[in-house]
């Protein structure tokens, strides 16, 4: 591995070329340098094009040959002696990346360097494994994915940016083996009371999902669990499952294993638009089956995931609660003549989000397909619309190589500054996503940049969906107060929070 410095102003990067590292743990070692005295900023990070952007907004550059397998650290800061000092430390926390050895292996034991491997000591001490999350770069993932097969484990691959060739194959392979591939993208499992990935802390009980939607599935087990209708399992599919091209694959292989087991009484299936033929295959299997299921189509149907919730709670013979939301101390008139402005980081959220609000708006640009039979709009450079704009900004394009927003919301923060600052911007929606693997606290973000804007007298309404159970690590209601103290109306439900931030754009 070689090593490359370059200094451009005020801006020190240090390339190490051939280096990867995890970009979570990338992400949490730039937090941690960027706090030093003196830094202004610091990004540890592997040269991708979006990144590399990121490197150029610092005031910072590399040379044309360094690409994607290569790693950089940028340190900005007025005087060279910080700079150096803070790239010590950043190197350290690499070093300190490199030496880690997790905790497998008994005294004296290498850890297991493969799954093959990992599988069988865990079945050596005692602890057989039955799933294998898989969460690498998407050109790599399909070789980890087809180790755990082979090793008997279904598969959950949370990694993004896998090659569709690559997801055919791998459950293809899991049909034969009799396995499941959750995923590819597959955010949010969860798997007798054990969550994977983002995953909620959300009560047991009688009701199995199927979900095409990583988001999609963490509201509806959020709406069911705060009317008091608990989850067996929540087996994800992947956005591309009900497609042409897979067939629903991994959704029959998953509605098949729910209907089996005897903890689950009720199914929803959950899924944004599907290929029309694939659609009607599901729907018939489903109709073989002798566990109900609740069919949730968003865009091809009018259903929305509160609606589904309420649904599926009257048909567990429990009442319909109102879903829970908090008003601010004081609220705000829409700006006159403005538009919707949606900055997201569930897709999901995002793509529900549009179905509700141009159905009463009309066209929306957005960097996620329309809903179908809708016309859409494509933003302009750099996500830019005068018009209704949605963002969601956990889309492949967007996180390729860096953390997925729910984990570092930054981006998202940065965009909300900007749009709480344009006078074109009539009403903010956007959602806060709480449970297990999400930000500790992705409220104070939001907070901090609605405080700013009203102390500035420059603030339009803002309507915030949340995400998330009493029981998750962040705490809905103290997210929650977070919020309204900060000026935000926020909203349980998702499809709730869309309706409002109409509502407060038609008669401001």
């Amino acid at each position: 591995m070689t090593t490359d410095t370059f200094d451009t102003g005020t801006v020190t990067v240090r390339v190490l070329r051939g280096a990867y590292r995890d970009s979570v743990a990338l992400m949490r070692a730039s937090r941690a340098v960027g706090a030093l005295d003196g830094v202004r900023s610091a990004l540890l990070a592997m040269a991708t094009g979006l990144n590399l952007e990121l490197l150029a907004d610092m005031g910072g550059a590399v040379p044309d040959d360094v690409g994607p397998n290569d790693l950089f650290i940028a340190v900005r800061a007025d005087t060279a002696e910080t700079r150096a000092s803070a790239l010590l430390r950043a190197e350290a926390e690499l070093a300190a990346m490199a030496a880690g050895t997790g905790s497998g292996g008994a005294a004296g034991e290498d850890p297991p360097r493969t799954v093959r491997a990992a599988a069988q000591w865990a079945a050596r001490t005692g602890h057989p494994a039955t799933v294998a999350l898989v969460a690498v770069p998407g050109r790599h993932a399909a070789a980890e994915a087809f180790e755990a097969l082979e090793a008997g484990l279904d598969v959950l691959l949370f990694s993004d940016n896998v090659p569709l060739a690559h997801e055919i194959a791998l459950k293809d392979t899991a049909a034969r083996l009799g396995r499941l591939v959750m995923g590819p993208d597959c955010g949010t499992a969860v798997v007798n009371g054990a969550g994977l990935g983002f995953a909620n802390a959300v009560r047991p009980g009688p009701v199995g999902i199927v979900a095409a939607s990583g988001t999609g599935a963490q509201q509806l087990m959020c709406l069911l669990d705060a009317a008091g209708v608990g989850i067996s399992h929540c087996l994800g599919v992947g956005g591309r499952d009900l497609s042409a091209a897979v067939g629903g694959r991994s959704t029959r292989q998953a509605l098949r294993l729910l209907d089996a087991d005897p903890a689950t009484e009720r199914i929803v299936l959950l899924s944004k638009p599907p290929d029309a033929e694939v659609a009607a295959t599901v729907e018939a299997e489903c109709a073989a089956l002798t566990t109900p299921v609740h069919t949730v189509l968003l865009g091809a149907s009018a259903t929305d995931i509160g609606a589904a919730a309420a649904e599926v709670v009257a048909a567990a013979g429990r009442p319909v609660p109102a879903w829970p939301r908090w008003s601010p101390d004081r609220p705000t008139a829409a700006r006159p003549g403005g538009a919707l402005r949606g900055l997201f980081c569930g897709g999901t959220l995002a793509y529900e989000t549009m179905l509700v609000a141009s159905t009463a708006l009309g066209p929306i640009a957005a960097n996620i397909p329309p809903p179908p039979d809708r016309p859409g709009r494509t933003p302009g450079a750099g996500l830019r619309s005068d018009g209704h704009l949605i963002i969601d900004f956990g889309d492949d394009a967007l996180t390729a190589g860096r953390p997925h927003p729910m984990i570092d919301p930054a981006p998202r923060d940065e965009r909300l500054a900007a749009e709480l600052a344009d006078p074109a911007c009539g009403v903010l929606l956007l959602d806060v996503v709480c449970g297990h693997g999400a930000h500790p606290d992705p409220a104070s973000g939001v907070a901090a940049a609605l405080r700013a804007a009203r102390a500035a007298g420059s603030a339009p309404p803002v309507v915030v969906s949340l995400t998330g159970t009493a029981d998750d690590p962040q705490g809905t209601d103290r997210q929650a107060q977070t919020l309204a103290a900060a000026g935000a109306e926020v909203f349980l439900c998702n499809a709730e929070a869309a309706r409002r931030a109409v509502e407060l754009l038609r008669t401001g």
